[in-house]
């Protein structure tokens, strides 16, 4: 809307309904384009890629504080001028979403494996396009900017492409290779699991001592386990080649109990002599430790389990049992042998499957991995160097250097149907294995070739580690990809410093040979308001929908992004949100204040130059130096801060004490006063509106299109800049001085019950003459605010016999107690009142000296009655001395 169709203020409702405005204003940004990046090429560029949520569900409370940060820093700078790009998309997210289909097949009595990969597939797309719908309607509903023309999802064909592209790449450096190892292995989902997948809990487990017989007969030898069903794998017993207790050992035979198998006793540095016996049973396919104990001296690798955590046929008679029947199975057998010597409560950590929930396997498997500490070199060199990502807080770079620089290699493959498939394929003949960008059984050179591809598809943080530029269109040198790459900032939550950020750091260095981003804002999770982790289990969790459906999105917003300090968890409140609306409101009542003395004005007709009023002058002030601190603290991430400032201004500043100052002139006779005063109003309502903006709005887009305006919408108009010209230390001087007045007479109307409608007799003695000066230009706001019978200002008064005196920096005030009330009917009042409270503090002596009482009530309420007598008596002193004050 110009302003040449502005809107006069009876059209503006009385009360705001966010509902519809949300809708409208929602609708006509994405109509008009205004969020779509590259429009204006002369720009500078600034650049937030999404952090993909999963198409798995319903967006949460967290995605909320996520989203809506980055959206006031994208608003921002979108607003200041820059070529400002927030790009959306989403996540397949490989194992969570295929778990969330599995579930649902099983409750129509089928499995994956009863479709076939190709019709599980189909499934699985059609969850992803309902609930991808879902977000977005999230997403519209909580007002964010997005650029939807360069949305992106990780399956699609150029974030396919890329995948590949970083596959082969890695795998032709030698920095990818295939190899059995010991993994995590999910039995439920039956597929590998990062490190970083694995959950630890603690456990209240047992730990049992077992006696392993020597074959020579001429002892035993005592191990402890937490996991018995293991010792069916074991290939050998280790202990330290410096323990004097079995170095004569070293090299004997140990025969396996019920087993029967024999195993070496071996010596190696890794085992503590100084922990329990000092020897450790070793399981080279069931333990990451022992299977590099196993390596160092080419013992067997026995697998006793199969995928699904049941025991296989190398464990022998307990073949077919689940792991956990078959420990307890195990224990009794081995007590029946008198082998097991002891059992011992034991508190431990045990890896828990972060998607399924089940306890992790130690798993001895064929998968793909990526060798990491090439990679990580670079980060760390980068970061150390100071050429690396700015963390806020800056206490994250030690978390995230520390993980770096302790990097395992990572496991890439998952043995599922929804992902990346690896791009490897198997000649079934030669066995040779070909990794190809593009399907080999396409190409004219692997023609008459027995070619099947690997079933298992990728880590799902392989995809979205390279996120910031496979979705700018790499490994083409897309026109975005120059402009838009690297990106500005980061926006996550420190719990996925591992998971994610460090993954996009290592792959953007090694493909781009550029950090991915300059900054990353870590914030914390959303609490509730006890503290607690928001969880199914506790019923705790908040969907931000109901938020904005009983409080509008402009008050969820404002008070999830307000309420956050970087890196620091925050709990969820709804008193706060309610405030936040109430602040919403106090918004909208103050600028139809402002419309209804506004009806008639154009943009045109603004005009803040020339001779403008104490107020007005100070309110300009007021209004540049928000505008700079808001800005230098959007630009630090300090949102709390900000929204601190924000309100201060808003409700103090700007309601209370500006626009109240305001109806002077624009309630008085003196035209060219008023239309200054307009003037002024129209342009700092207007600055404000830009300010409040990125935190709320919807209510500052229907706000603005009612005031006088050049331009279409508030998201496209320009950012109230600091302006050195707006500083006046006299206006401010003059306003503290009268602020402090009138502050400082309400306080003396409330000491003695005088109610502002009641005129005053009031004196001031200023301490100089230029104080003088300042009272008398603006005497007729001290009359008016003050609401003086009379009123006189001097600098040789003396203090009247009876009034009540304030001090302000650089005056006296002087209230005359006949003008303020009836002394006589006041001291009548207050011996009434001393009264009752003689007998209050009686009454509660009397309780607390009652030893009965003392005895047989709560302690809590002991307290209670404890803090009124103290209550009581502080009152009283107050009233005895007040009465002999006016008795004086």
């Amino acid at each position: 809307m110009s302003e040449q169709d502005n809107k006069t203020t009876l059209e503006m409702p009385t009360t705001y309904d966010p509902k519809s405005a949300e809708q409208k204003w929602y609708k006509t940004w994405m109509e008009k384009g205004y969020f779509r990046a590259g429009q204006h090429p002369e720009a500078e560029p600034f650049t937030i890629v999404i952090p993909p949520p999963n198409v798995t569900g319903m967006l949460h409370i967290g995605h909320a504080l996520d989203f809506t940060l980055q959206d006031i820093i994208i608003r921002a700078k979108r607003m200041q001028g820059y070529d400002a790009l927030w790009l959306p998309g989403a996540d397949h997210a490989g194992i969570a979403t295929q778990t969330k289909v599995e579930q649902k097949l099983r409750e129509e009595g089928l499995t994956r494996y009863d479709l076939g990969r190709e019709k599980f597939l189909e499934k699985v797309w059609e969850w992803k396009e309902l609930y991808l719908d879902n977000i977005h309607n999230q997403w519209e509903k909580m007002g964010f900017s997005l650029d939807y023309s360069r949305e992106r999802f990780t399956l699609d064909e150029g974030l396919s492409k890329a995948v590949r592209e970083v596959f082969v790449k890695l795998y032709k450096k030698g920095l990818i290779y295939r190899g059995k190892r010991i993994i995590n292995w999910d039995p439920a989902a039956r597929t590998a699991l990062s490190d970083i997948e694995v959950e630890y809990k603690e456990v209240n487990g047992n730990l049992y001592h077992l006696q392993y017989p020597l074959k020579d007969g001429s002892g035993f030898i005592t191990v402890a386990t937490t996991r018995p069903e293991t010792m069916l794998g074991d290939t050998a017993v280790a202990v330290h080649p410096e323990d004097e207790r079995y170095k004569q050992m070293i090299g004997k035979t140990l025969v396996l109990p019920i087993i029967g198998r024999e195993i070496p006793i071996i010596a190696d540095d890794y085992v503590d002599k100084d922990f329990g016996s000092g020897a450790v049973k070793i399981t080279p396919a069931h333990d990451p430790n022992d299977f590099e104990m196993g390596q160092r001296h080419q013992l067997p690798q026995i697998t006793v389990m199969d995928e699904t955590g049941t025991m296989n046929a190398e464990a022998g008679k307990y073949q077919g049992l689940d792991r956990s029947d078959c420990r307890k199975q195990i224990v009794a057998d081995l007590k029946e042998q008198g082998v097991l010597v002891r059992i011992e409560e034991h508190v431990h950590q045990v890896g828990h499957s972060e998607r399924t929930g089940v306890v992790v396997e130690p798993y001895l498997s064929t998968q793909w991995f990526v060798e990491m500490k090439p990679l990580a070199a670079k980060a760390i060199e980068a970061q150390k160097a100071g050429n690396g990502v700015n963390f806020v807080p800056d206490r994250f770079e030690r978390t995230y250097l520390h993980w770096i620089e302790n990097v395992r290699d990572w496991c890439i493959s998952r043995q599922l149907w929804w992902g990346h498939r690896i791009p490897a394929w198997y000649d079934e003949e030669t066995g040779e294995i070909i990794v190809s960008v593009e399907d080999p059984t396409n190409l004219p050179e692997y023609a008459g070739r027995k070619l099947k591809q690997d079933e298992d598809v990728l880590d799902t943080w392989f995809s979205s580690g390279l996120w910031p530029f496979s979705t700018l269109g790499w490994p083409e040198q897309t026109e975005d990809l120059k402009r838009y790459y690297p990106t500005n900032v980061l926006v996550t939550g420190y719990d996925i410093i591992y998971f994610w950020v460090s993954r996009m750091i290592f792959t953007a260095l090694e493909f781009t040979e550029e950090i991915p981003f300059k900054d990353v804002l870590m914030h914390g999770l959303v609490r509730d308001a006890d503290g607690r982790k928001m969880s199914k289990s506790l019923g705790n969790g908040v969907d931000p929908l109901d938020v904005i459906d009983k409080y509008g999105t402009d008050a969820m917003r404002y008070m999830i992004s307000t309420s956050s300090t970087p890196g620091q968890d925050l709990r969820f409140r709804w008193e706060r949100v309610e405030q936040a609306r109430n602040f919403a409101n106090k918004i909208w009542n103050a600028s139809r204040f402002a419309l209804m003395n506004l009806e008639g004005v154009t943009a045109a007709d603004i005009d803040i130059t020339g001779d403008l009023s104490t107020a007005d002058r100070w309110i300009l002030h007021r209004l540049n130096e928000t505008s700079r601190d808001i800005t230098r603290l959007i630009d630090a991430y300090e949102f709390g801060e900000t929204g601190r400032l924000l309100y201060n201004f808003i409700w103090d500043d700007l309601c209370d004490w500006y626009i109240e100052f305001a109806k002077l002139s624009l309630y008085g006779d003196n035209a060219e006063a008023k239309k200054k005063t307009q003037s002024v109003l129209a342009y700092v309502l207007d600055r404000t509106l830009r300010m409040i903006h990125p935190f709320m709005p919807f209510i500052s887009e229907e706000i603005w299109q009612h005031l006088p305006h050049k331009g279409e919408t508030i998201t496209l108009a320009a950012w109230p800049m600091y302006d050195p010209a707006f500083e006046d230390k006299d206006a401010v001087a003059e306003m503290d001085l009268l602020i402090n007045i009138i502050r400082a007479v309400r306080n003396i109307r409330a000491e003695v019950n005088v109610p502002m409608s009641k005129k005053v007799e009031l004196l001031i003695k200023p301490g100089e003459q230029a104080v003088l000066d300042i009272i008398n230009r603006n005497a007729e706001y001290v009359r008016r605010f003050c609401n003086t019978s009379e009123f006189d200002a001097g600098l040789e008064f003396s203090a009247p016999d009876k009034a009540m005196t304030s001090v302000v920096s650089g005056a006296e005030l002087y209230l005359p107690l006949a003008g303020l009330l009836d002394i006589a009917q006041e001291i009548s009042r207050l011996e009434k009142e001393l009264q009752h409270l003689n007998s209050e503090v009686e009454r509660v002596e009397k309780k607390l000296s009652n030893q009965g009482f003392v005895a047989k009530a709560p302690a809590k309420v002991i307290e209670e009655e404890k803090a009124k007598q103290a209550d009581y008596s502080e009152k009283r002193a107050k009233v005895i001395a007040r009465i002999e004050e006016l008795k004086g």
